[in-house]
């Protein structure tokens, strides 16, 4: 864990003091960033395995923050508000977020969820590249965190390719919103699951016309799957 580094992206230093000391004793390596700017400064320069990320900040707010991030890296951010509006959630994680906390909270639960989505971070990132998904006209790598539709990269947030991800990889199985939300997402995340139905309607959205082979499909009354046709 001593090789672990942490950004922590607030400006109430007393809750980043205490963020701090508390990281920095389970054997973390923390840094601190005062507002938005300085937070993408920092991220280039510190290059942390993941990010602490406040969304009410000052020169530029949580939500640009973590646009910004995601389009350089597929680290784990985890978004940290006084808010608690489903809103705020499904607005995170369409941005790429992986986790969403709610102030106040407890430092335990936390950790845990810090351990939790470094965990499943390290799974992916330990993939072979071996393991791209391929259908007519679709290429996914969950290694790169790459989307080739007709050959061509598109960019696509972290969260939206590791669930198309996962139901490419277990085609015409159908799974609910509470197991894609237990298998995607982590049986720790506590949010809403109409998450998954945005999540859904952006990947039909940059599927749209790519193949007559296979389809996104939803079933009514159960969820979603991954289908291929004839």
């Amino acid at each position: 864990m001593a090789d672990t580094k942490i950004l922590i992206v607030d400006d109430d230093s007393n809750i980043s003091e205490l963020l701090k000391m508390y990281f920095e004793n389970e054997g973390y390596d923390v840094k601190i960033a005062n507002d938005g700017i300085e937070g993408l400064n920092y991220f280039k320069i510190f290059e942390p395995d993941l990010v602490l990320l406040d969304i009410m900040l000052p020169k530029k707010d949580g939500w640009q923050v973590c646009r910004e991030i995601r389009e350089m890296s597929s680290k784990p951010v985890i978004m940290i508000t006084a808010k608690g509006e489903v809103f705020d959630k499904v607005l995170g994680l369409e941005l790429g977020a992986d986790d969403f906390v709610v102030k106040p909270f407890d430092m335990k639960e936390l950790s845990a969820r810090v351990k939790a989505v470094l965990r499943r971070y390290q799974a992916h990132s330990r993939q072979h590249d071996e393991e791209v998904i391929k259908f007519e006209n679709i290429e996914i790598s969950l290694q790169k965190y790459e989307l080739k539709l007709n050959g061509r990269s598109v960019d696509i947030p972290p969260k939206e390719l590791e669930l198309l991800y996962f139901l490419a990889s277990n085609y015409n199985r159908v799974f609910t919103r509470d197991q894609l939300l237990d298998k995607v997402w982590g049986f720790d995340y506590l949010g809403d699951s109409r998450t998954v139905d945005v999540h859904v309607k952006r990947l039909r959205e940059k599927l749209e016309g790519v193949s007559d082979k296979w389809i996104l499909k939803t079933v009514w009354g159960v969820g979603y799957k991954f289908e291929l046709l004839g």
